[in-house]
């Protein structure tokens, strides 16, 4: 007979059950086995059979994927990396520990903006979930810059672009396009002048999000029309219906150019705009096309700045006993950049009214360049432009470190911004130092001689040398330039006499060029540093090793070569002592370490021109051949650095980068030191041994505005902050707290000892009472630290000679306290990341 419907149902259901039960039982026997990708696909199995299921296996699913993501990321099989994390989104579409892990795999892939998105996506699902939190903390900057934040709190800058634009709306400018449109408040500004139709385009995905929410909360989202694409693409009719009579923009950076202002003005005006009115001609602004802003005035100035100069030129020759021959030069990105096929911008910024140390100004400030927004041919011939030379008299001796640059944008004839270092604005200054000069003292009657350009669309000062007062010629090498000596000739008898120089010299011959990140040069000019690992590191040696084998090596004049363990004399020393530095960038301690004694150091540097520098330095420091070995050379798995030495060896030092260059505790420290410790010989030391945090209750204003916009008074009533403070982070990095314009309201005082050494003695959860000296409303807790190398030796992070910066949380609502007052802050140790609260 044949079934019954119901009964083939009821043997479907069966054995649909059957099959689930014993996917289920697969899946636990392979986790038990450390077979994640069978398990993870008996996992999907099930879950597709038995969505019922979905929060029974939730977990032990979400550790599977996991596993079986690191194991797929290890293998480089990035595609079936993603696949396993769409088939897991599908099934917990608002799972925020699979949100996390995907955003974890693509910032290590340098996916940041979609890494900062996913991370963004877990918190909103759960606000509480510490390690989503610590990481989207950690890369808000890529979704919403930070100077968001400080131009939208400039009034000043706000009311005179609204003014402008509001003066040729009026005059008849209807139709409107805004490029970069970022939060859409110039479009508003437009929309509220009274134009017909406004476009913005904004190539951001989450400042494009951002906008929509923000134009639509201030019920403008029928007038403005929002583009996620780049201008330069935009095309007429397919993207926008017709030709405009204004643009409007702000894409400009410290150095004017550098966001590709030039580029889009350029493709606006052939494509984009109407035509612009011409000379003498009358007629309505709605028939012709105009740019806001018109144009801008480009300034420069040299200065000697101390900071500027410890950042950009290593100043010292010996380095705690080690010498750095003149084989090797060592250079900043901004001034590499011009060797460099890519575009790299070819200077840096800096806030100079609050650079520590101050700036002295050695010439008048000078005008490098214009530029008319509104002259297409001025714009095409920018790029293409000859640089052109300028002298500038030198009016007060000192030291050349390097020119700066701001400059004036003309909005239209009666509204303009400037971004001086003399204004009170919310831009940085370009910075362009100066390197490779042989000389960098000027005096009155001096000439500092340089040539500006727009190569690449970046403004570009070069080739910076001095013609000395003194005189009639000057032999120079330019900074900036890669090109023989200029010469700067006076008389037939000076260039003979040159040219002789240049024929019998010899000067040493650069065998190697070392371009370091700021931070790195500032590392090597940072003399206690070097000095303090050297004592550390000596007493440590002293301690493991026979004072008769211990040999202290002279490298500081003596010429006496480095013993690494090899026999001399006919003696056979034991196995050396083994250094292993995994700090992060650049690196001379495993070179200082191999200068004490019986030591075979290594280095974990990545960069092939590092280790190129390291072994010329070596070299020149009388190493044998082969002494300093490279640590990544040796390691098969680049995320398995932390292992022995040898298979049958163990580490007498361990030297880890504890703080990251931006004041932060680096990520995954605690979880090092632990693998660190169980690589470590009898008597053997990690470095730093421990590290005490320190901070102080401050009140703030400037804190509080570049992390949060401040109510609608700054965006002229606009509804942008609470949209756009949904990317405010609490902890403010890379602060100088010498220079922070803020009032302190407490002394110093302990928060925190992270030990190293010793676990036992950390406390992931502690409360600090700290006492109110000053009355004052606490908007923000600045914090540093005091890095231990032993208990004797200890390096201050916010000493003036530190390669560090400091950090500092900003309170979400200001505290007013009273003196004598004492505040209870609850100080909260979270893998490597700490949280700072005011209990109230």
């Amino acid at each position: 007979m044949p079934r019954s419907r119901g009964g083939g149902r009821g043997g479907q259901e069966a054995g649909r059950t059957e099959l689930v039960s014993r996917s289920l039982q697969s899946a636990q026997h392979c986790l038990a086995g450390r077979d994640f990708g069978t398990a993870y696909a008996h996992y999907l199995l099930v879950l597709s059979l038995a969505p019922e299921l979905r929060d029974d296996v939730k977990e032990t699913f979400q550790y599977t994927l996991l596993k079986w993501a690191e194991e797929l990321d290890s293998l480089n099989r990035v595609q079936d990396l993603f696949g396993c994390y769409e088939q897991a989104l599908e099934l917990f579409p608002d799972d925020e520990v699979i949100c996390n892990s995907i955003g974890e795999h693509l910032f290590r892939m340098g996916f940041r903006d979609e890494a900062a998105g996913y991370f963004h996506k877990a918190v909103k699902l759960n606000p509480d979930y510490i390690d989503a939190k610590e990481n989207f903390y950690r890369v808000a900057n890529w979704l919403v810059e930070r100077w968001h934040f400080i131009m939208l709190n400039d009034i000043k800058r706000n009311m005179t672009y609204h003014s402008a634009i509001q003066k040729v709306v009026r005059l008849g400018c209807k139709t409107v396009l805004d490029i970069g449109a970022g939060t859409g408040i110039l479009s508003m500004f437009a929309k509220n002048a009274g134009a017909h139709r406004v476009y913005a385009c904004e190539l951001s995905k989450t400042m494009y999000e951002l906008a929509c929410d923000i134009v639509a909360a201030n019920k403008m989202e029928t007038g403005i029309k929002l583009l996620h694409m780049k201008s330069l693409d935009i095309a007429v009719p397919k993207h926008i219906p017709e030709r405009v009579s204004l643009v409007v923009t702000e894409t400009v950076d410290a150095g004017l150019f550098g966001e590709g202002i030039v580029e889009s003005l350029i493709h606006a005006w052939e494509h984009l705009l109407l035509p612009p009115k011409p000379k003498g001609k009358d007629g309505n602004c709605k028939e012709y096309g105009q740019v806001i802003p018109a144009g801008a005035i480009v300034f420069g100035m040299a200065v000697e700045c101390p900071e500027i100069r410890r950042h950009h030129r290593v100043g010292i020759q010996d380095i705690a006993g080690v010498h750095l021959p003149a084989s090797v030069k060592f250079q900043s990105p901004a001034y590499s950049s011009v060797d460099f096929e890519e575009t790299i911008e070819p200077y840096t910024t800096e806030k100079m009214s609050r650079v520590p140390g101050g700036y002295l100004p050695l010439t008048e400030s000078f005008e490098t360049m214009t530029v008319n927004f509104n002259n297409l041919q001025e714009l095409k011939s920018l790029a293409t432009r000859n640089p052109h030379q300028l002298s500038i008299p030198v009016i007060r001796e000192g030291v050349l470190d390097a020119i700066i640059v701001w400059f004036v944008l003309q909005l239209d004839d009666e509204h303009s911004l400037s971004t001086s270092p003399h204004e009170e604005t919310c831009w940085e200054q370009a910075v362009y130092p100066v390197q490779n000069l042989p000389d960098y003292f000027v005096k009155p009657g001096d000439l500092v001689m340089m040539e500006v350009s727009c190569l690449d669309c970046y403004l570009r000062i070069q080739n910076i040398r001095i013609l000395n007062a003194d005189r009639g010629m000057d032999i120079e090498r330019g900074s900036n330039k890669n090109e023989e000596e200029s010469l700067v000739l006076g008389s037939e008898a000076e260039l003979c006499s040159a040219l002789a120089s240049l024929q019998t010299s010899k000067p040493d011959e650069v065998r190697q060029t070392c371009t370091l990140e700021s931070t790195e040069i500032a590392l090597l000019n940072n003399a206690p540093y070097h000095e303090g690992f050297k004592a550390a590191m000596r007493k440590v040696l002293t301690s493991l090793t026979p004072d008769k084998q211990l040999q202290i090596m002279d490298v500081e004049g003596l010429g006496g070569e480095v013993n690494s363990g090899n026999a001399q004399d006919g003696n056979t020393l034991p196995d050396p002592l083994y250094v292993l530095d995994v700090s992060e960038g650049f690196s001379i301690l495993p070179i200082i370490a191999g200068t004490l004694g019986p030591v075979k150091p290594y280095s974990s540097v990545e960069k092939e021109q590092h280790r190129l520098t390291l072994d010329l330095i070596s070299e020149a420091n009388h190493f044998p051949r082969d002494t300093l070995e490279f640590w990544l050379r040796r390691v098969e798995d680049d995320g398995a650095v932390l292992q022995r030495p040898k298979s049958d060896k163990l580490w007498g030092i361990i030297i880890l980068d504890v703080i990251e260059p931006s004041g932060l505790i680096q990520q995954e420290m605690m979880e090092k030191a632990a693998i660190s410790r169980c690589l470590l010989q009898s008597g053997g030391k990690i470095f730093p041994q421990y590290v005490l945090m320190l901070g102080m209750l401050v009140e703030s204003q400037t804190l509080v505005e570049e992390n949060a916009v401040q109510g609608t008074e700054p965006t002229l009533g606009l509804n942008i902050a609470p949209f756009i403070n949904q990317f405010q982070v609490p902890v403010r990095v890379f602060l100088d707290l010498s220079t922070l314009p803020c009032i302190p309201l407490s002394k110093p005082t302990e928060l925190l000892r992270l030990d190293l050494m010793n676990p036992y003695l950390n406390n992931s959860n502690r409360e600090v009472k700290v006492k109110i000296c000053k009355s004052g409303q606490v908007t923000a807790i600045p914090f540093w630290y005091h890095v231990y190398l032993d208990e004797d030796i200890s390096l201050d992070t916010s000493s003036e000679t530190s390669h560090w910066k400091q950090a500092a949380v900003v309170l979400e609502n200001p505290i007013p306290v009273e003196i004598g007052q004492e505040v209870v802050l609850s100080i909260q140790h979270h893998k490597s990341n700490i949280s700072i609260t005011v209990k109230q």
